[in-house]
């Protein structure tokens, strides 16, 4: 059987959905189409897809889940959004790639899993990280026992972006660990396997909007493994990944969340990202096609979920991040319907 071009459908045409749109087109053609674009304002969606060359705008979310020549909805609306949107197009039986963090809290995480599941379709959070070259093969490493046995993992990410409103407002769900740290917690997360922590322990500041700032988070695992980091919406922060086992070292020298370069051993490695098109909005973002890529292949299996960023993976970011604001205090009101 010839496979045909996954068709997307893009949901919001905000700055995220523009990088994506880029990063797509960086993948051959006879693979990724953008077909749609959805946006609350007609003109905002005409706006993009004139910008995209994208053949269809629609001036609502509810359209684009109507349209019946899509495969897969990406999502890039604001996170207090994701689930209700998700839910549209899941009950619309769309597959979903829905831009992190999945959802606000366990609970609606849940909600959006469950929604999936009961529609039979494919959905994915899009950590965009564990899909970089730099990140398959530091799976693969670990994965060989190159490093022997590992023991630590520290992480750090922090940028003064305290002048960008949904980072800093509640209501359109600000707070640094839900855009920020949690590329460190999912790194985490990852090297270690999917294994819940036995125990979190985390301290941090509040602005005075009643979200996250600064925190420091301490975890450990099952055989004395730990891990820390440190994430920050309020001062750059050397943005590094450090894995130390029995053997051997990995580090992502810079730009964690995003990597080209890894270390292991003391040797360096680069992964060069392709050139973008258009200008872009944020930092190597034509590394979101090997998110895109992904969902492809699990699409052409037949896959409703991805083995690589799993349910069981978005829900137990949830479940840690869901601790971490309970420590310091940092409550949604999604947390209190």
């Amino acid at each position: 059987m010839t496979s045909m071009a996954t068709r997307w459908g893009i949901c919001s045409a905000g700055r995220i959905s523009h990088d994506f749109a880029v990063a797509l087109k960086t993948l051959p053609a006879v693979d990724h189409q953008v077909v749609a674009v959805a946006a609350r304002k007609l003109e905002d969606a005409q706006e993009f897809a004139k910008k995209h060359s994208i053949s269809r705008a629609y001036g609502s979310y509810e359209e684009l889940a109507r349209d019946p020549d899509i495969d897969v909805v990406y999502v890039g609306t604001i996170h207090p959004h994701h689930l209700k949107v998700c839910q549209l197009f899941t009950n619309a039986k769309k597959n979903v790639l829905c831009e992190k963090p999945l959802a606000m809290n366990t609970k609606e995480v849940k909600e959006i899993l469950d929604s999936a599941k009961r529609n039979d379709v494919f959905l994915m959070e899009a950590v965009w990280t564990r899909f970089f070259p730099v990140s398959v093969e530091v799976r693969r490493l670990l994965a060989e026992g190159e490093l022997g046995e590992v023991k630590m993992v520290r992480s750090d990410f922090g940028v003064p972006v305290l002048h960008v409103p949904r980072l800093v407002q509640k209501e359109l769900g600000g707070g640094a660990l839900l855009s920020i740290g949690m590329y460190c917690l999912q790194f985490v997360c990852m090297v270690y396997n999917g294994e819940k922590p036995e125990s979190i322990q985390a301290t941090g500041v509040c602005l005075e909007t009643g979200v996250d700032e600064t925190v420091v988070v301490t975890l450990k695992f099952s055989k004395n493994k730990m891990a820390v980091f440190t994430y920050s919406s309020g001062i750059q922060l050397p943005n590094d990944a450090v894995i130390v086992g029995t053997k051997g070292t990995i580090r992502i020298p810079t730009q964690m969340w995003c990597p080209t370069s890894v270390v292991v051993n003391g040797k360096e490695t680069q992964y060069p990202l392709p050139e973008p098109c258009l200008p872009l909005n944020f930092l190597n973002s034509t590394g979101m096609r090997y998110e895109a890529e992904e969902v492809r292949q699990c699409l052409l299996k037949g896959l409703k979920e991805s083995a690589v960023m799993s349910h069981a993976d978005s829900l137990l970011l949830a479940e840690v991040e869901d601790e971490i604001r309970r420590q310091v205090g940092v409550v949604y009101s999604q947390d209190c319907q």
